[in-house]
């Protein structure tokens, strides 16, 4: 690892949101390789998806265990999205930063807010797709969900995105057109507030 980017800056927590297909887990994956970053592997109630890893893409648990876990106070942030529980653990965030590593969240708008209440200089970034049409075309190309899912998936963009820009939580939001582009200024941004 180069000195300079692990010795020489302040730790921080980074939060990438945006509705379904927009390239959220491809830009985080790119982020963590390029600053170098640590990404934050949330709890999860849904089921595991074909190609998904337990521990790498998501750390998949029951109801229960979830829910012994909000008692315990051990997430940062938690939501309710698409009728399964999301957080994010927090043991691993206070490390990062008391390390002064960079850790990269992949969490909805509610998790951001929540998140930005703990920690207010939390950089954060909302992804929004090229067109519909593509954001369609990206959702169906991963070849996850079945129809009814992608058609709810998309009713609820519009409304993510109007409701990301009322919450005042975002730092900057991005249209992922290209993405070296979207990865290159979300990497140099945060270079000039952790150095």
């Amino acid at each position: 690892m180069n000195p300079e980017t692990s010795q020489n800056r302040r730790g921080a927590i980074v939060v990438v949101s945006g509705p379904s297909g927009v390239g959220k887990s491809t830009i985080c994956r790119r982020l963590c390789a390029l600053l170098p970053a640590e990404f934050s592997v949330s709890f999860t109630t849904r089921p595991q998806r074909p190609g998904e890893e337990d521990g790498r893409d998501y750390r998949f648990v029951s109801a229960e265990a979830f829910d012994r876990m909000l008692r315990a106070d051990g997430l940062l942030e938690s939501a309710m999205v698409y009728g399964h529980q999301y957080g994010t653990p927090v043991a691993p965030v206070k490390a990062a930063l008391t390390e002064n590593r960079v850790i990269v969240l992949e969490i909805d708008i509610n998790g951001c807010v929540q998140v930005r209440r703990r920690f207010p200089k939390t950089l954060t970034f909302f992804i929004l797709p090229p067109t519909p049409e593509e954001q369609r075309r990206r959702i169906i190309d991963r070849q996850t969900d079945p129809e009814q899912e992608i058609a709810r998936r998309l009713t609820k963009a519009d409304g993510e995105v109007r409701f990301a820009q009322e919450t005042g939580c975002y730092d900057r939001f991005l249209i992922n057109d290209d993405l070296d582009a979207t990865v290159r200024e979300i990497h140099d941004l945060i270079l000039k507030e952790i150095r």
